[in-house]
């Protein structure tokens, strides 16, 4: 691992960590694997935008959720042809089954309710809320994938603040809540809510760059940046900054989306984190930190990724990818354990409610995503969360 500086253009590329998971509650008539990956897609004819920062993530992701993800409704998504024998303009549309919204496929991937988003520049999770399934019209999936979509291309708009000035996440996610609603609105009205949380990684200026996490927070996903500690410390990881969860009331998160009275430009809270390189970014849905307390996740991620490197199993993004699948599998073994003790039980207990340990299974999708980072120039700057309608 090499200690971060500026480099001039000539050097090879250098390398951090980030990467994503998410969780959710056991079906026994679907794999017992988590679905896995590396980055997230883009459309092939989208613009290269690149951030000046020179410093980038990449990503690796894990998702398991409690519920197959279900496609999501016209215009959204177009289901695919029923016969070979149908005339070839309906085969020929039938072969790109990707979302779509204004004639473009949706960033992200979709986790049960869950949205996920992995690129150089910008990772992130939001919780969608699944008590909408039970609504007529509602589908919290596509609240929470469309919030996202349009806070990468927002943010992607504004070249990630252009090396002009500082970029703006609550603005990128103010511009993406607006545009949600809009496309949502009738005659393609869907109801839903969603929690929101993103990293969005870029760098100071004085003297040599150093990077920086602008952390966006609404709700009770969360954002963690953990550190390795030196061989001889007392404990494994440490963990340099973590998002607060914001709550209405209890299991009632701050939410954006269908009767909400929550707005990114009032209720967002953005934080600037200075990190190193080697630093894990972590973006997760409350299913994981339901099940795991914050000192396991980073014991977890910090343990794995030092026996990925030890044992020179690959390149660092597939051991980030080993990480989130590793993180998902132990907050599910909690979540599947009815006598366990976990994070979302004590809080029931703090509230007053009469809880066992099987009351930690109740959320639905969690997603995490922790992030690897690259440092690099920015002409070389070229790389890069579960599993539904991509």
């Amino acid at each position: 691992m090499l200690a971060l500086r500026l480099t001039p253009r000539t050097l090879p590329l250098r390398r951090l960590p980030i990467l994503l998971q998410t969780r959710t509650r056991h079906d026994d008539n679907r794999s017992r694997d988590p679905q896995i990956g590396l980055t997230t897609p883009v459309p092939s004819d989208a613009p290269d935008v690149r951030s000046t920062s020179p410093f980038y993530f990449e990503a690796g992701w894990a998702g398991w959720a409690k519920r197959p993800t279900r496609p999501f409704p016209p215009p959204f998504f177009s289901p695919p042809s029923g016969s070979f024998s149908d005339p070839l303009s309906t085969h020929n549309r039938a072969q790109d089954r990707r979302p779509k919204v204004n004639g473009q496929m949706i960033r992200g991937v979709t986790n049960g309710d869950d949205a996920l988003l992995a690129s150089p520049s910008l990772v992130g999770v939001n919780d969608g809320v699944g008590a909408w399934g039970q609504k007529e019209r509602g589908c919290a999936p596509l609240w929470s994938r469309l919030i996202m979509h349009f806070w990468a291309i927002a943010a992607e708009g504004d070249e990630y603040g252009g090396g002009k000035s500082e970029p703006d996440p609550v603005k990128y996610l103010d511009e993406a809540y607006n545009h949600t609603k809009e496309a949502l609105s009738e005659p393609n009205e869907w109801l839903g809510t969603t929690t929101a949380c993103s990293a969005l990684l870029h760098y100071t200026e004085d003297g040599d760059a150093k990077p920086i996490a602008l952390i966006t927070q609404l709700g009770d996903s969360k954002c963690l940046v953990v550190r390795a500690t030196a061989p001889d410390a007392e404990h494994r990881s440490e963990i340099i900054f973590g998002t607060e969860e914001q709550w209405h009331y209890f299991d009632c998160p701050r939410q954006l989306g269908t009767n909400s009275p929550d707005e990114p430009l009032v209720n967002a809270v953005l934080s600037k984190i200075e990190i190193q390189e080697d630093d894990i970014v972590l973006a997760m849905s409350d299913g994981v930190t339901d099940n795991l307390w914050e000192e396991e996740i980073a014991d977890t991620a910090v343990d794995t990724l030092k026996a990925w490197r030890d044992g020179d199993k690959g390149k660092l993004d597939e051991g980030m990818r080993h990480v989130a699948q590793e993180i998902v599998l132990a907050a599910r073994k909690i979540a599947e354990d009815p006598f366990a003790a976990s994070p979302f039980m004590e809080r029931g207990v703090d509230e007053g409610l009469a809880i066992e340990g099987e009351m930690g299974t109740i959320k639905g999708e969690s997603s995490e995503r922790i992030g690897d980072w690259k440092h690099t120039t920015h002409s070389d700057q070229d790389e890069t969360l579960d599993t539904g309608p991509q």
